[in-house]
């Protein structure tokens, strides 16, 4: 036997390494690939949706802005050209979901500060509260890196709009009030062509989710497999 084992090794050592590539190769084949869906407003609540767009499936993409960070420069969409992004609609005096919100996005902030493809911003839906000067207190308060996140104010119904009609994640109150904005604890992935790939709750860090609902520690799996994306 063990002759026999002598005079065969080398050919039961070649189908041995033969198995293992042929396997590897099948569970490379069959193992599905990661994706990621690109959201359209027909995909969306229509809740946090415009009515004018509700009907979109293809081809939404975020629309130009032009709004002041807290360093009273003009933010447009030039600064993210090309970038991966995370947006969210928050507010300075916010006493309930908006400090968790600001607390993960700080923390996805230093997961992400080395990285030059990724860069996140915050739109305040009080901005008559919400000045320069306010949000520059608020994020020296809460250590932002300017290079890596905009805390953005302007005419709010010019950020209204932009969350109504390119994130797609801001609530309405009655008719009559139009313009007041109830935000959601929404996370929003954005890739390199403006295009949304993603909701994740903002107010979630690494906890257990619902079915559907994805928490920051994923959105940052996410955002790094949309920095290795080719399409």
């Amino acid at each position: 036997m063990s002759s026999l084992f002598k005079r065969n090794r080398k050919l039961l050592v070649f189908f041995g390494v033969f198995s293992i590539i042929t396997l590897s190769a099948f569970y490379m084949v069959l193992k599905p690939r990661k994706s990621l869906p690109v959201y359209n407003p027909s995909d969306i609540n229509p809740e946090l949706v415009d009515t004018t767009i509700q009907h979109i499936a293809l081809n939404h993409t975020i629309a130009d802005f032009a709004f002041k960070n807290q360093n009273g420069k003009i933010i447009t969409q030039k600064e993210y050209e090309d970038k991966i992004y995370v947006a969210d609609f928050f507010f300075t005096t916010c006493k309930t979901i908006c400090p968790r919100m600001t607390n993960n996005m700080v923390w996805l902030q230093n997961k992400i500060k080395n990285n030059p493809h990724v860069k996140l911003v915050s739109f305040s839906v009080t901005p008559d509260i919400d000045s320069v000067s306010v949000l520059k207190k608020y994020a020296v308060q809460k250590g932002v890196i300017d290079s890596k996140w905009n805390l953005l104010t302007g005419n709010k119904k010019d950020i209204y709009y932009l969350a109504r009609t390119s994130f797609l994640v801001v609530k309405t109150g009655k008719p009559e009030e139009l313009y007041d904005m109830v935000h959601t604890e929404n996370f929003v992935l954005v890739d390199r062509k403006k295009r949304i790939r993603g909701y994740y709750d903002g107010t979630n860090l690494n906890g257990p989710t619902e079915e559907g609902v994805k928490n920051i520690s994923q959105l940052l799996e996410d955002i790094e497999f949309l920095c290795t994306e080719k399409d």
